[in-house]
């Protein structure tokens, strides 16, 4: 039945395969032709209007909500698809920083299963939610729509896109089970998002992926545009509030920015961040543009300061390269008096080890082990043996909202409680601190 209402369409949504809560193994003939298919029977709406592309193992979603930032800050109305979403679906599909509405949403849904009932063609939940954010940016006559990859490049569902300024963020392992189990195969991947004769931009100086960037932008005809090439990151400073920038661009140089955001990996997404804006406008931003948009950045359930009494931080570090970096950011921008907590929850997936020993070097008080809500998630006692494996204290517990209960009785004023491991728990914790509805439960 053609559904009526916003909870009718949610479940439509959700009667179709989830690759996002099941995660897949590799697939032996991956295709886009279903939702190009789709997306040609809607009178293709993504050749509406020009978009940055971004991909990348870590950082992809704060540099396309930073991007989008930017450009909004110069006029422009933006269109921002995002994933995943941490208490609403409609948070990923926003048009000038606001998500979209229920009815918009529900109208939305209700033309893809016009399409789907007369075409017979189903995609899977992601690629619905992909034919959703083009067709509404189109019927909103953006100026630019920022798009965020879900998984890899070259198959993922966004890849119908052609991309004016296309972005790798970084690459390191991670969804090796699809994208394959070295940096190169990954890295091969992430640039599938490339096009002839547009901007490609490259945020890492690892040279396995510079050298396979550089490859794909000569056989595409692409522009390349290395960090610490075309553009760079000169400073990279602890400041109150987040980080102090100096970013160089082939345009402007933008002498100490504020990043109002935490940890040392979002002055590089940052510098990339706007790199990829002024490939797009062909321009500079501007002082006022960029000391503007930075300084008013969020990014919910990254390196998020929920509370001060005691302290609760939450990151959505959900591989071990993600741990690295919320281990640095801990080291330097959260300095507390009292004891350290964890609460630790993470997917299957990921070796156990990794995850946990940088955080056991960092010498919390204790873990407080939990399962997130997923069909995916790593049982608590696997992850309590791995802590204790590494020399930690570990206990564990049946729900995420127990873990952070406990976490909170334990703690005075003066302790820290950093929440980690994945961003289903981050959404737990967050809707828990902050008093906020989620369909994260427990």
């Amino acid at each position: 039945m053609r559904p009526t209402s916003f909870d009718a369409a949610v479940a439509w949504l959700e009667s179709h395969v989830d690759y996002e809560r099941l995660a897949p193994g590799h697939r032996d003939h991956p295709s886009l032709q279903a939702v190009a298919d789709t997306l040609a029977l809607l009178g293709d709406p993504h050749h509406d209007y020009p978009i940055v592309h971004i991909t990348g193992t870590n950082g992809k979603g704060t540099t396309t909500t930073l991007t989008s930032a930017l450009l909004r800050a110069t006029g422009l109305r933006v269109g921002t698809f995002t994933s995943p979403d941490l208490h609403a679906i409609n948070e990923r599909i926003a048009l000038n920083g606001e998500p979209i509405d229920d009815e918009e949403f529900a109208n939305l849904l209700a033309r893809l299963y016009d399409v789907e009932s007369v075409s017979g063609i189903v995609l899977t939940r992601f690629e619905l939610l992909t034919g959703a954010a083009l067709l509404y940016f189109s019927d909103e006559g953006v100026h630019a729509a920022v798009i965020e990859v879900g998984l890899g490049g070259t198959w993922d569902s966004t890849n119908v896109v052609d991309g004016q300024v296309t972005v790798l963020t970084n690459v390191d392992l991670d969804h090796t089970a699809v994208l394959g189990d070295s940096i190169g195969a990954i890295a091969r991947d992430k640039v599938g998002i490339f096009r002839p004769d547009a901007v490609a931009i490259v945020g890492t100086t690892n040279p396995i992926v510079v050298e396979i960037a550089r490859a794909r932008a000569e056989t595409l005809g692409s522009t390349l545009w290395l960090i610490e090439d075309a553009f760079s990151l000169d400073r990279n400073d602890l400041a109150v509030g987040g980080r102090a920038v100096t970013v160089r661009t082939p345009y402007a140089t933008y002498d100490e920015v504020l990043v109002s955001l935490h940890g040392i990996h979002q002055g590089v997404n940052a510098a990339t961040a706007i790199a990829a804006a002024e490939a797009f406008l062909g321009r500079a931003l501007g002082e006022d543009v960029v000391r503007t948009a930075l300084a008013r950045a969020t990014m919910p359930g990254r390196m998020e300061l929920l509370s001060r009494h005691p302290m609760i931080v939450v990151d959505g570090a959900h591989n071990p390269a993600g741990v690295r970096a919320l281990c640095n950011a801990l080291d330097g921008a959260f300095h507390v008096a009292g004891q350290r907590r964890c609460v630790l929850g993470m997917l299957t997936g990921r070796d156990v080890d990794d995850m946990v020993a940088p955080l056991v070097s960092l010498g919390f008080t204790e873990f407080l082990c939990c399962a997130p809500h997923s069909p995916r998630a790593m049982s608590a006692t696997t992850v309590v043996e791995a802590v204790r494996r590494a020399g930690g204290v570990a206990e564990e517990f049946s729900t995420v909202s127990a873990a952070l209960a406990h976490a909170r009785e334990r703690s005075s004023d003066d302790d820290l409680i950093v929440a980690a491991g994945s961003l289903y728990l981050v959404a737990r914790v967050r809707g828990d601190v902050l008093h906020l509805a989620t369909h994260h439960q427990d």
